[in-house]
């Protein structure tokens, strides 16, 4: 029987020392790159250059699952030089044959965008202003979520997690960031500051691509609540519109460990009743208030004349290759996602003031552009129209607090008779006078009212 016997000391010393010779080569391995290096190794996708910053705390907690790393964004002169080259391009269609908008964004409105892409706008604008704010990237559930995370110097703020949707992206809230966090500096108190974490939807902006089907609501809501987690917060709000609004309640849902309530601008209110009378098209219900009537009205406008983009992309999202080849096309299909919405587009860039600016438009346009997510943002449609038996505005049964703010110019404004059904617990509900789909970036202000009185008695 052969027995074992201990090494001799020196043999554990040289195993030692191997040991930690390995170590430390690992942990060499792991410092910063020079700045010649860092920009060897810049990620290079789709023709851009995108950048993710290191430092070295970042390169070694890289090694854990849980790594969160600082972002960077920087596209190439190639990539802009090749978006310009294909704008001027462009091969115009005839001039539509009405003059109202019902045959989709008028030629006027397109040309006059072209004019501002390819002679003022400047997209290093937007880009200096998202390297402003620190961005990070992190992988949960495999697939990288790149996110804005922005700390107030007030103590005791209160976190805050906010979600776009399509045809938005981060950009939306960009708007709200300093008053978020730093009230004083805008009019509000101390005791009115967040913390503001803004995430880019999976397949939108630079997070990552879904591979796989399956990066629907309801799967998003519970990496949003892992990234909160991430983040070391044990008590938080969520807000949310369009597809963020779809988040947010689905994470209302879920109910995650410090989730304490929920604001929305796009809320789903619309009665079982209600729902069923616009598929079938029949007449509305004889008992409707004037606010219910209007929201009536406006959803069955919006069901049968505003739904063109979606019933694509719920169908055939990889059909789409012309917004993935043309920018002009592009913008054309971001901007008519609703009427009022593209109406407000039309004026901006016809000279008029409005909430949105060209440079706003241009900025959310380009970053799908050099991100190229036209298509990869628009499989949230074709994933969430099989895996998801209920309607986008179908009451969902949220059992947390819930504030509303109903927006006038909205694909459909929430009555509030409607909003305490469908939330329980509805503690608060504003009818705003002017905004419509993009709130936090059309109304900035008053989406900051809304921020501060919804969540008030939270803190």
């Amino acid at each position: 029987m052969r027995t074992h016997k201990p090494p001799a000391a020196s043999v554990l010393q040289r195993r030692w020392f191997l040991f930690v010779g390995a170590v430390a080569i690992a942990f060499a391995a792991m410092l910063p790159l020079s700045a010649a290096d860092m920009r060897k190794k810049s990620q290079k996708k789709e023709g851009t250059n995108m950048e993710s910053s290191t430092t070295s705390l970042d390169t070694i907690i890289s090694a854990t699952p849980d790594a969160i790393r600082p972002y960077r964004v920087h596209f190439s002169d190639e990539a802009l030089a090749d978006l310009r080259r294909r704008v001027a391009a462009t091969r115009w269609p005839d001039v539509e044959t009405v003059t109202d908008y019902s045959q989709g964004v008028k030629l006027k409105t397109m040309k006059e965008l072209v004019q501002y892409w390819s002679t003022t706008y400047d997209w290093r604008k937007m880009e200096a202003k998202l390297n402003a704010v620190p961005q990070f990237m992190t992988t949960i559930d495999g697939l990288d979520i790149h996110f804005i995370h922005v700390r107030s110097k007030h103590k005791n703020a209160m976190p805050i997690i906010i979600t776009h949707g399509w045809p938005g992206s981060i950009i939306e809230q960009m708007k709200v960031i300093g008053p978020l966090t730093d009230p004083t500096a805008y009019g509000g108190t101390a005791d009115e500051a967040f913390d503001v974490v803004i995430p880019s939807l999976p397949g939108y902006g630079f997070s990552g691509k879904p591979t796989t089907p399956g990066w629907i609501p309801v799967r998003i809501a519970r990496a949003w609540a892992t990234l909160m987690q991430r983040l070391g917060y044990t008590r938080y709000v969520a807000q949310g519109g369009d597809w963020g609004n779809a988040v947010t309640e689905n994470m209302a849902l879920q109910q995650p460990p410090g989730l304490l309530a929920i604001h929305t601008n796009m809320p789903a209110t619309v009665p079982a009743n209600i729902s069923k009378a616009l598929a079938l098209g029949q007449p509305p219900p004889a008992d409707l208030t004037p606010d219910e009537r209007n929201a009536w009205d406006q959803l069955k406008y919006f069901f049968k004349e505003g739904l063109g983009y979606a019933i694509e992309m719920n169908n055939r999202p990889q059909t789409l290759y012309g917004i993935v080849d043309s920018p002009v096309g592009l913008a054309a299909w971001m901007i008519d996602h609703d009427a009022r919405s593209q109406e407000m587009i039309a004026r901006a860039f016809d000279g008029k003031t409005e909430g949105l600016t060209p440079d706003d438009v241009l900025d959310n346009v380009t970053l799908y552009w050099l991100t190229n997510t036209a298509i990869s943002s628009a499989r949230l449609y074709w994933d969430n129209a099989r895996h998801s038996t209920a309607g986008f505005f179908d009451v969902r049964g949220i059992q947390i607090p819930v504030a509303v703010s109903a927006l006038p110019e909205e694909i459909y404004t929430a009555p509030q008779s409607w909003a305490e059904k469908a939330y329980p617990k509805l503690i608060q509900y504003h009818k705003l006078p002017k905004g419509g789909h993009f709130a936090a970036w059309e109304v900035t202000d008053s989406f900051i009212g809304e921020m501060r009185s919804a969540f008030r008695t939270f803190r």
